[in-house]
Order: C-alpha cells, then sequence, then structure tokens
C-alpha cells in the first residue's frame, strides 16, 4: 500500500514536468516554421534606397541646369547663340578657368581704380593694365591739364550700369577681347590755379558714360586684362 502511495505522488509530481515540455516543444516548433516562413533580421534594417535621378549638376542657388543644356554663365550676358556667345565659349573651351560673371566683377574694380588713377593724375599706378595706346592717350590729356594750371577733384561713388557690348575672340592666336559698357557715378570738381572752381559741383552726382574694351591671350600664365581701347 505504502509503495503504490509513493509511485502514485511520484506520478502525479511528474505530469506538469511533461505539460511544460510538450508545450515548450510546440514553441519551439512554432518558432521555426514562423522563421521559415519571415525569414530572420539581425541588426538596424537599412532604409530604402531611392531610385537614382537623371544626371543633374547645380548652377547656382535655387538653379538646376540639365546636363548639356546652355551655358548659363554666357546667356545670362549675352543673346544665346550670337557671335559674342560663340566667341565666350571659344574663350571657355581654352582656358576652362574663365567664368564672365568673375570677370564682370574684376572689371568693374578696374573700372574704379583707372577712372579715379586719371582723375587724380596718379597713372603710374595703373600703368601695367594700359595698352601703350591707352597710357598715351591718358597722360596727353593730364600734361594739358596741368599746363594750365586745373586741378581735378573727384569722388567715386559707383557703378550703375554694367554689360558686355561686344566680345571677339581669334581661335588662331587665342587673343580675346572683351567691350564693356560703364556708367559710373562720381562728383567733381575742377579748379583752376587760384583754388576757383571752374567746372562741377562737390555736391551733385554726375554720371559718365565709358566704353572700354579689354583684351587679353586666353590660357597663358598672365591672368590679367589690359585696357587696350576707351570710348563713350
Amino acid at each position: 500500500m505504502t509503495v503504490y502511495y509513493a509511485r502514485r505522488k511520484e506520478a502525479s509530481m511528474n505530469s506538469p514536468i511533461i505539460q511544460l515540455l510538450v508545450l515548450a516543444g510546440i514553441a519551439v516548433f512554432l518558432i521555426l516554421r514562423l522563421r521559415s516562413v519571415l525569414g530572420t533580421r539581425e541588426g538596424f534594417e537599412k532604409p530604402p534606397i531611392a531610385p537614382p535621378e537623371k544626371s543633374r549638376r547645380r548652377a547656382g542657388p535655387d538653379l538646376e541646369v540639365i546636363e548639356g543644356g546652355p551655358d548659363r554663365d554666357i546667356t545670362d550676358h549675352v543673346e544665346e547663340g550670337s557671335d559674342a556667345a560663340k566667341a565666350l565659349s571659344g574663350m571657355k573651351g581654352v582656358d576652362p578657368s574663365f567664368n564672365v560673371r568673375e570677370f564682370l566683377q574684376g572689371a568693374r574694380g578696374a573700372y574704379e581704380m583707372i577712372l579715379m588713377a586719371f582723375e587724380n593724375g596718379d597713372m603710374a599706378s595703373v600703368k601695367p593694365f594700359l595698352s601703350e595706346d591707352v597710357y598715351a592717350a591718358f597722360a596727353s590729356v593730364l600734361e594739358a591739364r596741368e599746363a594750365e594750371g586745373m586741378t581735378v577733384q573727384a569722388t567715386f561713388v559707383g557703378i550703375s550700369e554694367l554689360g558686355v557690348r561686344d566680345v571677339t575672340f581669334d581661335r588662331t592666336t587665342r587673343e580675346a577681347e572683351m567691350t564693356i559698357k560703364f556708367v559710373g557715378e562720381l562728383t567733381e570738381v575742377v579748379r583752376d590755379r587760384a583754388g576757383e572752381i571752374v567746372d562741377g559741383n562737390p555736391n551733385a552726382i554726375k554720371r559718365q558714360k565709358d566704353i572700354w574694351t579689354f583684351a587679353r591671350t586666353m590660357g597663358s600664365d598672365d591672368p590679367n586684362w589690359i585696357l587696350v581701347a576707351t570710348g563713350e
């Protein structure tokens, strides 16, 4: 009787363990089935990759130009397809570092520097940027002014207008010329030997129109453009 009770008690104690083992087996089976259907994931998933867009390049703030389209650095300043545009394209082909916008920025500074050197009678400071003919023309005016005892007092105010007037390029010699229209603003008075004002008004802004032509051999080691002609 005692032996039978002990075996029955042992069987009742093993029953929950058997149930747990059965449940564990079922769980393992389900996990394996899910993995075979869904696959496995390890670590962080990579975000979906968007399909590549068509090749494009940035041409400036809020401006995109399709490859092979017009060069906006040229067409922003001269008419597309014009002789000037073709000349600028040829210049860029010889000298890829050439940029029309940057050239005009430099021309703006050169105009102020040369104009004020002339007004102040100090052409020596800008002689390296002038052709021999232009330097001689400026110097002759200054000599005549000095002979008459006239002096000029001028203050540069700014440039109200600047634009490309004409462009030429010789592909054989690689010589380029850029003709630029300037409208400068300055105050100016002319005084005689006694210091009396004979022309101008120190309180009035004078607008002065100039047509200047700059030249350079494209692709040369010298980056400077030379003023080779002036007009109005």
